[in-house]
């Protein structure tokens, strides 16, 4: 009898009992020979049998600093000696507390106050939470609905999932989710896109609570990118008809597109922010959502005005004390400013594609690099897949989004490693 090898039996165990997200099962338990990843350090990922992978995403955009960042793995070790973990309510500790301060002295203007949650998904039900019970207990309870952009993506929750745009991850839920009116895309014209927005706060302002935004990058849908003129109108009108500006930084924020926040691109300050992704360097899962002073005082008063809400891991210490140390390194390392000339070189990198057969479209900002091949943008096109398995083969992981194809690296990553992910991609267009 042949005794299967260690990675034989663990993509047994995991085919029989491992359900995959965003996964055709179907198909994978049939057809796909998983990677079976063993460990990570600095921006290479490596399988059981030692091979390793450029990680070309960042681990779903999360391992801003590479993996095992060794000062971050240094912060949970000590964090963990002291305190694992303890309630928020009603109860404080130091993590927490230094962490809120750190992150409202980086925040856009007006910003002051600080929620903690689990991750991208749960920063923007605190959002959509936040808006609904501000309205509710403040003399606006019609307020109740919301506006998001067509193919906007902000999460998994039932809240979150109502504000996106992208129908394949909406249409089995149709019927559960709350109203939430979607403008047409920027690339239909800045004007079409202008008039649909304003018309909606002009007729339903009574009815809005919140506009809530991708700021400038739209991740899900493709790495759409938009310019700072609707983000600048959408805060001009949310301002002139008094609804909250929510600002959805779970991707765009910590350094991804040349700035610690997409909004100040745009010189914008929103009512609400909203930060995951990078917020733990990929360590833990922790986000925040960030509230000007006038919505944490709409919350004042009567104990029934309380926000009845928080998750059991709400301000974790470990967390917090990790997040803590990213911000740490962002300082001391010049993070964001050390990626503009990666910046460039991805710019440079994608532009050249263009001429490559099957592409259609490329674009780049800050440290995202995307293109587009040839056929249906449907999230589960097979061509970018392609492209990914002649990318494993080279030494790289890519995970395409349909035909879309993009880049969102480590922002620490080395000139030589950058060089090496780029080369791969054009080489993987080519065979693919």
């Amino acid at each position: 009898m042949t005794v299967p090898t260690a990675r034989e039996r663990i993509v047994e165990l995991d085919k029989r009992y491992v359900w995959h997200p965003y996964t055709p099962m179907g198909a994978y338990l049939n057809d796909v020979d998983p990677l079976v990843i063993a460990q990570a350090a600095g921006v290479r990922i490596y399988d059981v049998n030692g091979r390793s992978y450029l990680d070309g995403n960042a681990s779903w955009w999360t391992a801003v600093l590479g993996h095992r960042h060794p000062r971050l793995v240094g912060a949970l070790s000590a964090q963990a000696e002291a305190l694992a973990h303890t309630s928020l309510a009603g109860v404080t500790h130091e993590p927490a507390a230094r962490l809120a301060e750190e992150l409202i002295g980086l925040a856009p203007p007006g910003l002051c106050r600080v929620f903690y949650s689990d991750d991208g998904s749960t920063a923007v039900e605190v959002a959509i939470k936040l808006a609904l019970q501000y309205w509710a207990q403040n003399g606006r309870p019609r307020r109740r609905r919301f506006v998001a952009l067509d193919g906007a993506f902000h999460g998994e929750t039932l809240g979150a999932t109502a504000l996106g745009g992208v129908e394949v991850f909406k249409r089995p839920f149709a019927g559960a989710l709350m109203e939430c009116v979607h403008v047409p895309p920027v690339a239909d014209g800045h004007e079409r896109a202008f008039a649909t927005l304003e018309g909606l706060l002009e007729t339903g302002r009574d009815e809005i609570a919140a506009v809530v935004l991708e700021p400038l990058v739209q991740g899900a849908a493709g790495m759409r990118v938009y310019g700072v003129e609707l983000l600048q109108r959408a805060r001009e009108l949310t301002l002139r008809h008094d609804v909250f500006l929510v600002l959805d930084e779970v991707f765009s924020g910590y350094g991804r597109t040349g700035s610690m926040w997409a909004a100040e691109h745009a010189g914008v300050a929103p009512d609400l922010l909203c930060t995951a992704k990078g917020f733990t360097g990929g360590m833990l899962p922790m986000a925040a959502t960030l509230a000007t002073e006038r919505i944490f005082d709409g919350f004042l008063g009567e104990p029934e005005r309380a926000f009845h809400y928080g998750h059991t891991f709400c301000g974790n210490p470990l967390g917090a004390a990790v997040a803590r140390e990213v911000l740490a390194v962002y300082r001391d390392e010049r993070i964001v400013e050390n990626t503009r000339h990666k910046a460039q070189a991805i710019a440079d990198a994608f532009t050249a594609m263009r001429d490559l057969p099957g592409v259609v479209e490329t674009r780049s900002f800050g440290m995202i690099g995307a293109l587009d091949l040839a056929g249906d943008r449907g999230y589960h096109e097979r061509a970018g897949w392609r492209v990914y398995t002649e990318a494993l083969r080279r030494g790289a992981y890519l995970r395409p989004l349909g035909n879309v194809v993009y880049v969102t690296p480590a922002l620490n990553i080395s000139d030589a490693d950058l060089a090496e992910l780029l080369a791969i991609v054009a080489e993987s267009i080519k065979a693919a």
